[in-house]
């Protein structure tokens, strides 16, 4: 069984993946759908040179902020890095919070065809042209169950099952079949019992984040040849804050504001998602003893 530590963005389950991973000669297999995009260093928290030096982790700079990464490529590349490091003798250790990445991981994903570029960089030129609602209507005669499934404003979902029945010619809902085999995954989550402590510490790193110079971060990606806001690299919480902020939207105010809600809201639905398993086990860690507990996890892992 794998060990992931999840958790709520902000909570501390980077350090604590960091610290164990240093304590058994561990390797970190990241869990976040955004440090996976080149470019996107500041708003995802992604670990610095030096901490990938002395850790080596997996799955991070792995694609442009231009391309698309879905949850069965991260599926495919977790299972690629941990058969690498389990093959070397070393134990990996799966750290972060993007819930969807670790449910199909765990519970297998359905027999979906693989991202069509083609079809989907026709697709992104269409919802510009055309718009999301017209796309909606569209998928609503070819596949009326994922339309009827799929939320007229969700762009990822609609865009997905529009891709879906043009590479193939047939709906998705039709192709939703048996999962492959899940990766059994023994789920520590860390998040501190006191929802206002997360609140504070979500507010003090982003407002760190603005000041390391996260909005010149996406200043950069947006003068980036094929870059726009619909790319799910831009969808991220932060990053599409900040597009908005420097098309003139609003101000840099403002800007934090927005963010720090749609931080906020992000890690109540990561909460939400990690309440719904009785069998995750909860660190709080302003109630534990850091090291303890990172010697603690360290027994419970081969080494």
């Amino acid at each position: 069984m794998i060990l992931a530590i999840a958790g709520p963005t902000a909570a501390g389950k980077s350090a604590l993946g960091m610290a164990l991973a240093e304590s058994i000669g561990g390797e970190i297999v990241s869990v976040d759908s955004a440090q996976v995009y080149r470019g996107l260093d500041i708003g995802s928290a992604k670990p610095s040179l030096e901490e990938r030096q002395r850790v080596r982790h997996w799955l991070i700079d792995i694609r442009e902020p231009t391309d698309s990464y879905s949850a069965a490529d991260f599926c495919a590349d977790a299972r690629a890095a941990i058969a690498d490091i389990e093959g070397r003798g070393k134990t990996p250790i799966l750290v972060g919070g993007t819930m969807l990445y670790l449910r199909a991981l765990r519970d297998g994903l359905s027999a979906l065809p693989s991202a069509d570029a083609a079809v989907r960089a026709a697709l992104q030129l269409e919802l510009a042209s055309r718009g999301l609602a017209a796309l909606h209507e569209e998928l609503a005669r070819v596949d009326p169950q994922s339309a009827a499934r799929i939320h007229r404003n969700d762009t990822q979902r609609t865009l997905r099952a529009l891709e879906v029945f043009r590479s193939t010619g047939k709906p998705m809902s039709a192709q939703l079949g048996s999962a492959e085999a899940g990766v059994p995954l023994n789920i520590v989550a860390v998040a501190p019992a006191d929802r206002a402590v997360l609140h504070q510490r979500i507010e003090a790193r982003l407002v760190a984040m603005f000041a390391s110079g996260f909005i010149d971060e996406v200043r950069i990606l947006m003068n980036q040849h094929g870059m726009h806001p619909d790319l799910p690299s831009m969808r991220s919480v932060g990053y599409r804050q900040v597009w908005a902020h420097l098309s003139g939207e609003y101000d840099a105010n403002e800007c934090l504001q927005r963010a720090l809600f749609a931080t906020r809201q992000l890690a109540k639905r990561q909460l939400t998602w990690l309440r719904g398993d009785s069998a995750i086990t909860w660190i709080d860690p302003t109630r534990v003893d850091f090291r303890a507990t990172v010697d603690r996890l360290a027994r419970q892992l081969p080494n």
